[in-house]
């Protein structure tokens, strides 16, 4: 495969830590040889991604809140090019990401992580939690061993995993979600990156160590100095942490501004049915249902 060079971003555009522009993900439908003949040849796709345009602060809290299906999850593995898009372009620290070499995006994956909704599900079930946040670690920084070990429990010792000794040899299995969880986080930090990706980052936590979570990313977000795109079907949780929030529906955005923008003028009817949906701690009170069009 040639290597590629990325092409110049204009200087206005650097600015951002990352620019979407027109960004498109259409999945391919798997169909018959008689659907194939009736369709003459044109093969449908789910659009789950479709003409999405958006900016992202250095330093911001950016939020990307939806139903699930809304193509959310889909955009954030996009912007990591975990996918590569149908259309459009990710901006990246002012490098177009749809032109450099897989070599040269391996090298910017250490500035750009992602904590999964699954913590489980993303921890190797036989490695220990010293061996999966080492990982990153052998390939971004350092191979000695000594070196390594520091690192791993420098970072437990931050998402209060303490004292880092006693977790450092133990599994996934061994230790509870909220740990987990927390261990996940430790690992998209431990390369230092300036982009955080976390998609539905306490969906899976007990209620009760949810606001425990937020508040930890977010004083690792002050110390690190980290840009997260926060992905979320809650709008309430939205509210907690993010600075601006987005609004998707059906694989395009349908609102995107400030916290009292979309709080509290929201022009789009999808985005009033979500804020309804925000749970309220009173038995008498009786809510509007709004469907938007075309449900």
């Amino acid at each position: 495969m040639e290597n590629k060079t990325a092409a110049p971003v204009p200087a206005a555009e650097t600015a951002d830590l990352v620019r979407v522009e027109n960004l498109r993900k259409h999945f391919p439908v798997q169909s018959g040889f008689l659907a194939s003949i009736l369709n003459r040849g044109h093969i449908p796709a789910v659009k789950a991604v479709d003409g999405v345009s958006f900016t992202i602060h250095k330093g911001e809290v950016f939020g990307l809140a939806g139903e699930s299906g809304s193509g959310k999850s889909t955009v954030g593995r996009l912007i990591l090019r975990l996918l590569d898009p149908t259309e459009g372009r990710v901006i990246f620290d002012g490098t177009d990401l749809s032109t450099i070499s897989p070599e040269a995006m391996r090298k910017l994956r250490s500035r750009m992580q992602v904590i999964f909704q699954d913590p489980l599900a993303s921890l190797n079930p036989r490695m220990t939690l010293g061996e999966a946040i080492g990982h990153p670690v052998r390939i971004h920084i350092t191979t000695r061993l000594e070196e390594v070990k520091k690192v791993v429990c420098e970072i437990l010792e931050k998402v209060g995993l303490a004292p880092a000794e006693q977790f450092y040899n133990k599994f996934p299995h061994q230790i509870s979600g909220g740990q987990r969880q927390r261990v996940v986080i430790a690992r998209a930090l431990v390369t230092a990156p300036d982009l955080v990706v976390a998609d539905e980052p306490i969906a899976m936590a007990d209620v009760s160590v949810r606001a425990l979570l937020l508040d930890l990313m977010m004083k690792l977000k002050d110390e690190f100095n980290l840009t997260y795109l926060f992905i979320t079907h809650d709008l309430a949780t939205a509210k907690y942490v993010c600075d601006r929030i987005a609004v998707m529906y059906l694989g395009k955005l349908c609102e995107v501004g400030t916290l009292a923008e979309v709080y509290q003028h929201s022009g789009h009817p999808y985005t009033r049915a979500l804020l309804e949906a925000v749970p309220v701690p009173d038995p008498r009170h009786r809510r509007k249902e709004l469907m938007p069009a075309g449900e």
